[in-house]
């Protein structure tokens, strides 16, 4: 997991170290320069090239997503990003039914989506290009998939916390 202040090159190197690969090796097997890696390391390109940071992600452990966000590119749905827990947890009322219920949806279109194209990896007969744009839609997908996930967790804790403060309202009265 990132540490909050960790730059998206120090979480590269850091899961490059602990995948025991040099730069070199990294560089080579994701097929970038040495230089290239080299600058998102440093922080001297802090914000690396999106097909770059895919091409590294896919040696290091780290997912796609959580790169992206690292480099200010992307979202997500975790103590990495408070601001969009807090305002699913401000939501009220009708906007938290509906929020769950567009969410869980979402989810469900999702689930059916990354099954359909985990059958077409099996069945179809596919080029290596097919492959790896389809298993890089099922990774994006499942990534979206647990961050949704995490927003229903959010949106049902503040349907409870309403529930109570309602109750405590009644009381009152």
């Amino acid at each position: 997991m990132k540490d909050n202040n960790e730059t998206v090159g120090q979480m590269i190197a850091r899961a490059r170290e602990e995948k025991g690969l040099s730069k070199r090796e990294l560089a080579r097997i994701a097929k970038i320069s040495d230089t290239e890696l080299a600058r998102i390391e440093s922080g001297e390109r802090e914000i690396p090239n999106p097909k770059t940071l895919r091409k590294i992600s896919t040696h290091i452990g780290i997912n796609y997503n959580d790169l992206m966000y690292a480099a200010g590119l992307g979202f997500q749905v975790t103590s990495l990003n408070p601001f969009l827990i807090n305002y699913y947890e401000h939501l009220k009322g009708d906007q938290i039914v509906d929020a769950i219920l567009n969410t869980s949806s979402m989810i469900k279109n999702w689930e059916e989506l990354v099954t359909n194209f985990k059958e077409r990896l099996v069945k179809d007969k596919l080029s290596d290009s097919e492959r790896e744009v389809i298993s890089q839609t099922i990774e994006d997908t499942e990534y979206q998939i647990e961050t949704a996930k995490e927003i229903v967790n959010v949106l049902n804790s503040a349907r409870r916390k309403e529930a109570v403060e309602n109750d405590k309202k009644k009381q009152k009265d």
